[in-house]
């Protein structure tokens, strides 16, 4: 009697051990295979092999057609050519995939200025020559693009503002070899990045040396009151490179960057830097400019850019025309400052039904965040005595973290909201700069005036 209620796993339903079976990963799913007859058919299962084949390589259904293979067979495929990538490859291969869809439809020369992915003997090669390992997460993007021609505009972003112009490339790993530093200051640094204009680039820390930690990504800062040229401090702009170009892409992918004139500008919008007043709305957004910036002195360079939107439905006797600013400028010391002139940079807009008008401005500051706020003085149109203000909701500009130098600070020590007992910051809206409608684009390098 007991022996005929002893449970054999070939008695068992294969609809359930086919569940069960799902819930493993491709290396348990293998080790399965080894354990019986039963579950050596079971795990061949096509269906298993698919969600793998999609978790791991996104693979889809027209993909397995064209190769005329069992998902298992093109698990195994993929698994040979970058299996060393698995645990990067879905989450880039994604990131890139929605950012050539959307550069596609919004600027698709830049399409057209990505390269091949390189290959695995090439990565090899670059590793051989520079003496030092490349994370996995970066070689893994770079199998599938391997970065982009040095052309403009440059896939990681640009900034137009008065006569100060940037365009990072994203470079490729050749190019990126020739850049790799061993200076001391930027020991076993890889660029990343590059524009043409600055000579600004993003680099990688190969190596945690120097006070740097293993694959963060950062902006360098040489230190201007050092006699010690290798006194050099970091803006930080990622942990990894993982995280630094999938949230890059994210910002990009769902407009939080804006495309203008076909090119990506790195402007940070605020969903609560928004104010309407009757019927007109201000909304802002704002952008750290490191190259333009430095630690010591203390002096922290953002630009913003600002939109003014008359609604639709207005009534065509609201018609007016701008004709001051105010501002109030606090720092992180809590000190505040009061700025007021004609105009937005030069210009006195008139607002109809329907109208926008952008533009872009700077100023500086020398402690880590401040926040300015203020208003606009407009008129109306066909009664001149009819005077009102319209509300510019509260921006924050905060200076992304940074390491100091251990070369002068002894010990690297990383800032991420400290300030300073100096105040001075500027609003520049007065200086003679190109207006978002469009920034201008003919004047590259140079630097922006820090007072108006």
């Amino acid at each position: 009697m007991a022996a005929s209620m002893e449970l054999s796993l070939n008695n068992l339903p294969s609809d359930p051990l086919l569940l069960m079976l799902s819930f493993l990963d491709f290396r348990d799913l293998i080790s399965c295979s080894f354990v019986s007859r039963r579950l050596n058919e079971l795990s061949g299962h096509n269906p298993l092999w698919k969600g793998l084949c999609l978790k791991h390589w996104l693979l889809t259904e027209s993909d397995k057609i064209q190769k005329v293979q069992t998902w298992k067979e093109l698990f195994r495929e993929f698994y040979t050519d970058l299996g060393r990538y698995i645990d990067h490859y879905g989450t880039l291969k994604k990131a890139w995939d929605d950012l050539k869809r959307y550069l596609d439809q919004q600027c698709p020369r830049m399409i057209a200025s990505l390269k091949e992915g390189a290959k695995e003997e090439e990565l090899d090669g670059i590793e051989a020559q520079i003496c030092c390992k490349l994370s996995n997460d970066y070689r893994c993007s770079y199998r599938i693009h391997n970065g982009q021609k040095l052309v403009v505009p440059g896939l990681m972003g640009s900034m137009a503002l008065s006569n100060h112009y940037r365009s990072e490339d994203l470079l490729d790993i050749e190019t990126a070899a020739g850049g790799f530093q061993q200076r001391k200051g930027m020991r076993q640094c890889l660029p990343l990045t590059f524009c043409f204009h600055t000579g600004l680039s993003q680099y990688m820390a190969l190596e945690g040396t120097e006070g740097r930690s293993r694959s963060e990504i950062f902006y360098h800062c040489p230190d201007q009151m050092a006699q010690d040229p290798s006194a050099i401090d970091m803006f930080i702009t990622g942990s990894s490179f993982t995280e630094w170009f999938t949230s890059y892409v994210h910002n990009v992918v769902t407009g939080e960057y804006p495309i203008i004139r076909d090119q990506i500008f790195r402007y940070v919008h605020d969903k609560q830097c928004v104010a309407t007043t009757g019927d007109i709305t201000v909304s802002v957004s704002t952008s750290f400019l490191p190259e333009l910036s430095s630690v010591h002195p203390p002096h922290f360079f953002f630009t913003y850019r600002i939109r003014i939107e008359m609604a639709k439905d207005a009534l065509p006797e609201n018609a007016c025309q701008l004709d001051s600013r105010y501002w109030k400028i606090t720092n992180a010391n809590g000190n505040v400052e009061e700025v007021r002139g004609p105009g937005v940079v030069g210009e006195f807009p008139v607002m109809t039904p329907g109208k926008v008008h952008e533009y872009a401005s700077c100023t500086t500051f020398s402690t880590t965040s401040e926040y300015m706020e203020g208003h606009y003085t407009f008129h109306r149109l066909n009664n001149k005595e009819e005077i009102f203000d319209v509300c510019i909701p509260r921006f924050h500009m905060v200076c992304p973290p940074f390491r100091e130098s251990i070369v002068r600070s002894g010990l690297a020590r990383d800032v991420s909201s400290a300030s300073f007992n100096e105040d001075n910051s500027s609003d520049t809206d007065d200086h003679n700069e190109g207006e978002l409608r469009g920034i201008n684009m003919a004047a590259p390098g140079g630097r922006c005036p820090r007072h108006i």
